[in-house]
């Protein structure tokens, strides 16, 4: 009789149609246009950062997110480094985010000269917890007046000509924005994070990078909040091999955002002219050729995840396993599939056999907050966050087309 875990590695080598050889936690598949895009690309000569393809594909995610613009990035992380930028985030404010996240939440944060700040998570989400914000906001933090020379563009007065933000009672410094998650693309509950965040000035900006396609209460996610990012590295749900984009509602933000993502050159036939010290962040135009392929089969790699999560959730229920699904009000784009095991013992032995028997799985993140760089960041208790950090696995998750 098979063991618990030889019988999972047997279901998801049935599923994948793979009875020997290497499983990958989440593969790009390639069966649109890729290669006619892309050719007619490289015969244009036009392969950097200017061409048609990157004002596609920004339409295109434009369109398909209902944001009002789109401004795409040569990665996600400079993507959300471009947006606390936007939102005025300087050197020695802080920034709220979670642990439980990758790397370059945290990074982009400390990118600007900020510093992260942790707050737990929802175990039925893994995205920021708005109970645990408003109870960290209530006993840290308070409004104070603003200077307004701080204030850039997209940013206005109230109608009592005074600005109020928001600051940490012991450090003192200005906590000016906050970066929610929506981990393995399940929504957390942005709108009550945004209503939070509002009474106390703070600016919330999504990081959506593994969320394209999930929807809360049918906005789609990384719309919610004054900006929103999203990641198209080769292991997201579409890929231009590397590439982000800024999803804004805002027109003055998002010319800037464009502006300062080209190296801030003032346009003219010739001439070199740059107003401000900015960053060559541009999409090349290969990648975006890329990512129009990948956007035309979007819906279809949705339905075949959705899919795949349906049977693995009913898989794991007869094994009594829990099988993380999308949250109440929320619609899933279930980016990468994941379990919640009994315990650390557990997890690290699932993590031992599927590994040692190739088929790729992964625990969560290490948490920012125990990384070197990080760990003298102020938390708050992150019960939850470390709960499921000793407990959470991803499984395959690449989008099985024959399903």
């Amino acid at each position: 009789m098979q063991s618990k875990f030889e019988q999972i590695a047997s279901f998801i080598r049935e599923k994948y149609n793979t009875p020997e050889g290497m499983i990958f936690l989440h593969e790009p598949r390639f069966n649109g246009n890729e290669k006619k895009y892309l050719t007619d690309c490289i015969e244009t000569t036009f392969v950097s950062s200017v061409g048609k393809y990157v004002t596609r594909f920004e339409e295109m995610i434009a369109e398909f997110t209902g944001a009002k613009h789109a401004i795409a990035a040569v990665n996600g992380t400079a993507a959300l480094h471009i947006a606390l930028l936007l939102c005025d985030v300087k050197p020695e404010d802080e920034v709220i985010t979670q642990s439980l996240t990758f790397i370059a939440t945290a990074n982009a944060i400390a990118y600007t000269g900020a510093k992260p700040i942790f707050v737990d998570v929802d175990k039925d989400t893994m995205g920021l917890s708005p109970a645990a914000l408003e109870a960290w906001l209530q006993a840290n933090a308070e409004l104070r007046k603003v200077d307004i020379t701080r204030i850039r563009g997209g940013s206005s007065l109230p109608p009592s000509g005074e600005l109020k933000g928001a600051f940490n009672k012991l450090t003192g410094k200005r906590i000016k924005a906050c970066v929610p998650m929506h981990t393995f693309g399940h929504p957390c509950r942005i709108d009550e994070i945004i209503a939070i965040c509002n009474r106390y000035n703070i600016d919330v900006i999504e990081d959506a990078a593994e969320s394209l396609g999930s929807y809360y209460k049918e906005q789609h996610t990384g719309t919610f909040g004054k900006f929103g990012t999203l990641s198209f590295n080769g292991n997201k749900i579409i890929t231009t091999g590397g590439g982000g984009m800024i999803l804004t509602n805002d027109d003055e933000l998002a010319k800037f955002a464009k502006h300062i993502t080209t190296t801030a050159k003032v346009p003219h036939r010739w001439e070199f002219v740059h107003d401000m010290t900015a960053y060559n962040y541009r999409l090349t135009n290969l990648a975006a050729a890329l990512g129009c392929a990948q956007m035309e089969q979007l819906p279809g790699f949705l339905l075949q995840k959705r899919k795949l999560s349906e049977a693995y959730s009913s898989f794991f229920k007869h094994l009594r396993i829990d099988f993380v699904t999308e949250p109440e009000n929320c619609t899933s784009n279930y980016w990468l599939n994941a379990l919640i095991l009994q315990n650390k013992a557990e997890q690290n032995s699932f993590l031992e056999f599927m590994n040692n028997n190739e088929i790729m799985v992964r625990p969560v993140w290490q948490l920012m907050n125990r990384l070197e760089m990080y760990k003298d960041c102020q938390c708050d208790a992150l019960t939850n966050t470390e709960w499921l950090a000793d407990r959470v696995v991803n499984i395959p998750s690449s989008v099985i087309t024959n399903l």
